[in-house]
């Protein structure tokens, strides 16, 4: 499938002429392990899978009819899309300011730039300088939003309306039988109108499959950033728990992966389709 204007860290789908209302942002599948990475750490490259959400491109690309997509290369490890410029953490971050934006996240390691991965601890072998974090901002970070919010621009110019989905995968909550095994996050009604969210929530129940709102992850960045539903841009986190789509180790593509392409494809459709005003079936509904 031919790429539309890739930038210096995404490839990007179907931007030139959106051709429907969803837009789809993968922000942490990337895998471009860079040897200036690498060289800074203190820890296996191996260790890094676990800042990933782990082959979530592969299912994005599969499930992506002709919307317009945008999917990070640069690891989370190097630059996290899904936080704010200022959630710099100054454990890894010289240029960090005392006292600067916080975060649970930032404060549990998983800034800006994260420096902490789960099972290996801290992953980097120094802090880096104020100018090589700007550069991986400027570089990496504000292109992806750039890219994005001219993108939904253009998307709500032609169809009135545009709907952000954030897709994400997260490891699995508890037994698959009790736990909820997608998350829709919408930063608690802020960043859509709960009629999306309800389409979302009965395509995957019609699916069988457990879904609950913003517990534990109510979106982040970049819905918070690119979401003004007064607007008419809406924007969803969804999460979707790996052994939904991987082998048992959570590595590699499982038995799962065709049906939640199929999963994601639905929620894309059933998106579009309240976007537009049009009525889709639906099992649940």
């Amino acid at each position: 499938m031919a790429q539309a204007n890739p930038g210096p860290c995404y490839d990007g789908y179907g931007l030139a002429l959106p051709a429907g209302p969803v837009v789809l942002s993968v922000p942490h599948g990337g895998r471009d392990y860079s040897p200036a990475l690498v060289d800074a750490l203190r820890v296996p490259p191996s260790a890094l899978m676990a800042l990933e959400d782990r082959l979530i491109d592969r299912v994005a690309m599969a499930a992506r009819g002709d919307e317009p997509m945008l999917m990070q290369r640069t690891p989370r490890a190097w630059i996290d899309l899904n936080r704010d410029e200022g959630e710099r953490d100054p454990l890894v971050d010289a240029g960090a300011r005392i006292g600067g934006r916080s975060s649970a996240k930032l404060r549990s390691g998983l800034g800006l730039v994260p420096r902490r991965t789960a099972g290996h601890g801290d992953i980097w072998t120094r802090r880096f300088t104020d100018a090589e974090i700007v550069a991986r901002i400027e570089t990496d970070h504000r292109p992806y939003h750039q890219a994005l919010a001219a993108c939904l621009a253009a998307v709500r110019a032609r169809f009135g309306v545009a709907v952000l989905l954030d897709l994400h995968s997260m490891p699995p909550l508890g037994r698959a039988t009790v736990s909820p095994r997608v998350v829709i996050g919408d930063r608690h009604g802020t960043t859509a109108e709960p009629r999306f969210v309800r389409r979302i929530e009965a395509a995957v129940r019609g699916l069988g499959v457990a879904v609950t709102r913003n517990a534990p992850y109510a979106g982040g960045h970049i819905v918070e950033r690119h979401g003004d539903p007064r607007r008419g841009i809406h924007a969803i986190q969804l999460e979707l728990d790996r052994s939904l789509y991987l082998d048992a180790a959570l590595e590699s593509p499982g038995e799962g992966f065709d049906a939640t392409v199929a999963l994601v494809r639905g929620v894309i459709a059933a998106l579009g389709a309240e976007a537009l005003g049009q009525d889709l079936p639906l099992a649940a509904e």
